[in-house]
């Protein structure tokens, strides 16, 4: 066990004769899949929020700590910041999983969308939060390329009406130690204008428990947040570097267990560089009462620099984008409380990527990944979308959805290094290329009483290909065999109140074209297909005495639907796709204790079995982890914080994966000891 005590952050409570038991409920507000203000109760279609406070209670290292509590989500830590994410899909990589989820802060794209990042969460600045909100399955109209699979949405905290600061720090073991702050205050101008300002900073640092495995990082933000009675205005602007010493994986059949290893790290050379900045202003003007534009002009530039430890010969990858676009809407209020949003969405990016290896490759064949330059490319990307979303109302309780977006992207790619096949590395020539894209989505949802809500959804996601899908070839391929994913997708879910418990279920069932992902050999395969069937389930209940419960379940399968045999990996339509448990659960047992001045939670943690390779020859057996969190409000402006995180100090893995290389072998991330975290936060 590994114990260092500090100070730490935490959510100082005020005083209450109820509990305040920190679960969801159904009229929470959402934002994310219109942008406008909605009740969860009659959102049609699913969305999980965690709160701001959540936020503060959980207190997350890392982003997953917080959402792996929504059902659906599976996220997989890797060293440091880095990690791999599952939302209603396997835990994808490569192309994949960088393209197949949206992330988004305050309803805008953190990333180009051909120019994705599968560590995208580290570029997130969650610690001081106005709440995070996740749709599972195709993101709508609203949203293009990404929101295939889902999409997360980090809502920055506003302005206090009366101004607030606030100042947290927390450390653990092997040098952990994360300070937070945030101050806002609000002016009154002239008339009814006001003005309101909030500042917010993170760092941490943490010397990793393993060897060789230490990570920095530093995030910023400024918000400026203008009002009148016509014209509402938000800017953000957003900075975060990472610096981190990267731990590979430990090979061996279970090697996470073995103690002579998973302390251990077998690159310890490998590191990740990266920092992102990012700006934006959403601007409301209300031209009628019933007419509302919205506009929302963006840029961002994000630079990367990190030693690819698990491939052969490592080489360096450093890669670069700037971009910038306008997000542009028309809402329109009818008679009868009918609602139509007209949009189009513009973005241009210049972006670049080299690929170098040092020296000779050792282990494997010289010729399967040669020294010297691999890829060296710009690309230019265009991307146009006009959409329009409407919501009817048939009747009092019945509000049909429907809505639909043409996406047009277009990639100018230059080539930089000489053009054909360097090993297993294929240079293509300069070219040009253009995809369109249409996502359809209809929804139904209907009130049955006061405690039933449900509804039906059946909507495409699709996903152009990444850039690096389409010109970091591999040999044996053809250029333009590469398209444009699809998924078709049908939900049936139903929310409400039942004795006291809040729910929401669903039923979802999808089918995915043009999957593109890379086979054990190390090539890409273009034109895969799968199947995704499951069960989820979300609940919140007070249990009476203080005590309360949350908690979120999945069941799902996530099934290959066609056959691809070659000399290393052989997949049957019909397996289970690699790193696609069938069962994941969180559960949450609180307690609030001295008149609303305290809560602790118990948490348990669950993550099924699931097969490491494509072949389902290899298996991982799951983990059970349990962690106890506390804050306590010793007075007004200071709060005493703690968690104590793998209680019973059980040895699993964050990832268990399969080698791609040679005979093959086990490899895992494996997880992190028993460790107590503590601290403080001071509000004035």
């Amino acid at each position: 066990m590994s114990f260092v005590a500090a100070v730490g952050p935490a959510t100082a409570q005020e005083p209450s004769e109820e509990p305040a038991s920190r679960v969801w409920a159904l009229d929470q507000i959402t934002v994310t899949t219109t942008g406008l203000g909605t009740s969860r109760a009659t959102h049609t279609g699913n969305i999980s929020k965690i709160s701001g406070d959540d936020v503060d209670f959980i207190a997350p290292i890392q982003p997953a700590e917080a959402l792996n509590r929504l059902p659906g989500v599976g996220i997989q830590q890797g060293s440091g910041a880095e990690h791999l994410t599952a939302i209603r899909s396997p835990v994808l990589s490569g192309g994949a999983g960088a393209g197949s989820f949206l992330y988004l802060e305050d309803g805008v794209p953190m990333r180009a969308a051909g120019f994705a990042n599968v560590n995208a969460l580290m570029e997130a600045m969650e610690e001081i939060s106005g709440g995070i909100e996740v749709v599972r399955g195709p993101g709508g109209a609203r949203y293009g390329s990404n929101a295939e699979h889902g999409l997360i949405n980090f809502l920055s905290r506003p302005p206090a009406p009366d101004g607030d600061a606030e100042l947290s720090a927390w450390a653990g073991p092997h040098d952990l130690f994360k300070i937070t702050g945030t101050a806002s205050t609000t002016l009154r101008g002239e008339g009814v204008a006001t003005h309101g300002f909030r500042g917010s900073f993170s760092t941490l640092h943490d010397g990793g428990f393993r060897a060789s495995s230490g990570l920095d990082q530093q995030k910023a933000r400024m918000r400026y947040d203008f009002e009148t009675p016509e014209t509402r205005l938000q800017a953000t602007l957003t900075a975060v570097n990472v610096n981190q010493e990267t731990a590979g994986f430990v090979e061996g059949p279970d090697a996470y267990k073995n103690p002579a290893l998973y302390k251990t790290n077998p690159n310890p050379e490998a590191y990740r560089d990266a920092w992102a900045v990012r700006a934006a202003v959403r601007i409301e003007r209300d031209l009628a009462d019933d007419l509302m534009l919205v506009l929302t002009p963006y840029a961002r530039k994000n630079e990367m620099n990190f030693l690819m430890h698990f491939l052969p010969g490592t080489p360096v990858e450093e890669n670069s984008h700037w971009s910038g676009g306008l997000l542009s809407s028309l809402v329109a209020d009818l008679d009868g409380g009918h609602r139509i949003i007209f949009g189009f969405d513009s973005e241009y990016t210049d972006g670049s990527l080299t690929e170098f290896q040092e020296g000779p490759t050792a282990g494997f064949p010289p010729n399967l990944s040669p020294q010297g330059l691999h890829y060296d490319y710009d690309v230019q990307a265009l991307v146009l979308a006009p959409y329009i979303h409407s919501e009817w109302r048939l009747a009092p309780a019945t509000v049909f959805t429907a809505g639909l977006r043409f996406e047009y992207t277009r990639y100018d790619y230059t080539n930089h290094a000489p053009v054909g096949t360097f090993g297993r590395y294929l240079r293509i020539p300069s070219r040009v290329d253009e995809f369109g894209d249409v996502t359809p989505k209809i929804g139904l949802l209907h009130v049955f009483n006061d405690n039933v809500t449900g509804y039906v959804n059946v909507a495409r996601g699709t996903r152009a290909p990444q850039t690096t899908d389409l010109y970091r070839l591999q040999r044996l391929q053809v250029p333009d065999e590469a398209k444009s994913e699809e998924l078709d997708s049908i939900e049936v879910g139903a929310r409400g109140d039942w004795l006291g418990v809040s729910y929401e279920t669903n039923l979802f069932y999808m089918k995915k074209r043009n999957y593109y992902f890379r086979d054990a050999g190390g090539f890409n395969v273009t034109d895969g297909k799968t199947n995704h069937a499951g069960i989820e389930l979300e609940l919140a209940a007070p249990l009476g005495h203080g005590f309360d419960i949350a908690g979120s379940a999945t069941y799902a399968r996530h099934t290959y639907a066609f056959d691809n045999v070659t000399a290393t990996e052989v997949i049957r339509d019909g397996d289970d796709v690699d790193t696609a448990p069938r069962t994941i659960a969180n559960v949450r047992l609180g307690y609030v204790f001295n008149e609303g001045l305290g809560r602790a939670e118990l948490e348990w943690v669950h993550m099924g079995s699931y097969w490491m390779n494509a072949g389902n020859t290899a298996q991982y057996d799951g983990h059970d982890i349990f962690n106890l969190r506390l804050d306590y409000a010793v007075t007004e402006t200071v709060t005493l914080f703690g968690k104590l995180t793998n209680i019973l100090d059980r040895r699993y893995a964050d990832r268990a994966d399969y080698s791609d290389f040679g005979t093959g072998t086990e490899r895992y991330f494996p997880g992190e000891d028993r460790a107590l975290i503590l601290g403080a936060s001071l509000r004035f």
